[in-house]
């Protein structure tokens, strides 16, 4: 807003002119008297405009100005308020000698998928090349603290309609060392099936997502890989939220409690999903 030449009074100096205006200073002229004052924090306790329109329609673009400036520092708040919490967080994984992405995601074929929800367990697969070839994939991170995600996706659907099917804790006795053929095995009560409605409601790319390329949306090769923490306590929260039975939604919050517990992680502060999709 041009303020130049307009008339103002103020609470010492009494009656003046606003000679120029420059970002975050105002000069004025009172009766040849020079003074600078900053904008437009002056206009709030020494300063007034003289011409009632001019004022109403300043007062509008103030008021709007401080709104946006609330908003941007309530932002920066929840900013650092956040980027804190994530240190906490690093920091409680680090003490507890957790890794920050000790989640597996396994993509099912279509045998697994009639088995999974009997057997409760999931092949790493095998070694595809090298020294090693035919042996069972290492899943080294994977640990008591694990979830092991269940996706799939129809072989004519493209990669952005992988659904989750449903999710376990593994076994609390799980070594990756000592685990029969690549098998990742589940925890005897932590474990949820999705129905066909619940886990079209759920897909994957609401949660996953490359920092360095945040709209792939793309799986390549492998039969797993790695996921966060914190993604899997977002997929648990919404599953809590999706449930509409009584005791499916207990069993839900009595697993993400559970998981919480095991990777270090606050329950009542954790984010929501801002995976590929959501970009």
């Amino acid at each position: 807003m041009n303020l130049i030449n307009e008339l103002i009074t103020h609470k010492v100096f009494g009656e003046g002119n606003i000679v120029n205006h420059e970002e975050s200073i105002i000069t004025v002229d009172f009766n040849e008297e020079i003074k600078k004052f900053v904008y437009p924090d002056a206009f709030r306790k020494f300063i007034t405009l003289n011409d009632q329109s001019t004022a109403k329609t300043f007062k509008e673009i103030f008021l709007k100005r401080e709104k946006e400036e609330e908003a941007l520092e309530l932002k920066r708040e929840e900013e650092k308020e956040q980027q804190a919490l994530e240190q906490q967080r690093k920091e409680k994984l680090k003490n507890h000698s957790i890794h920050e992405s000790s989640q597996i995601v396994f993509w099912l074929d279509e045998e697994e998928q009639q088995n999974v929800f009997v057997d409760w367990q999931v092949s790493t697969g095998k070694v595809q090349s090298g020294k090693n070839e035919g042996q069972p994939n290492r899943a080294a991170r994977v640990s008591p603290n694990s979830a092991g995600l269940l996706t799939a996706r129809g072989s004519d659907q493209p990669e952005t309609d992988r659904m989750i099917l449903g999710l376990y804790m593994v076994n609390e006795m799980f070594s990756d060392n000592l685990s029969d053929g690549g098998m990742v095995p589940s925890h005897a009560e932590f474990r949820i099936e999705l129905t066909d409605q619940e886990a079209e409601q759920m897909l994957f790319w609401n949660y996953y997502i490359n920092k360095n390329y945040p709209q792939r949306t793309s799986w390549n090769s492998g039969k797993f890989r790695y996921f966060d923490n914190i993604w899997t306590a977002q997929i648990l929260k919404d599953i809590i939220a999706l449930k509409t039975d009584e005791e499916q939604i207990k069993e839900a919050q009595n697993f993400l409690e559970y998981f919480c517990q095991m990777n270090a992680l606050d329950m009542d502060n954790i984010p929501e999903a801002s995976g590929a999709l959501k970009q």
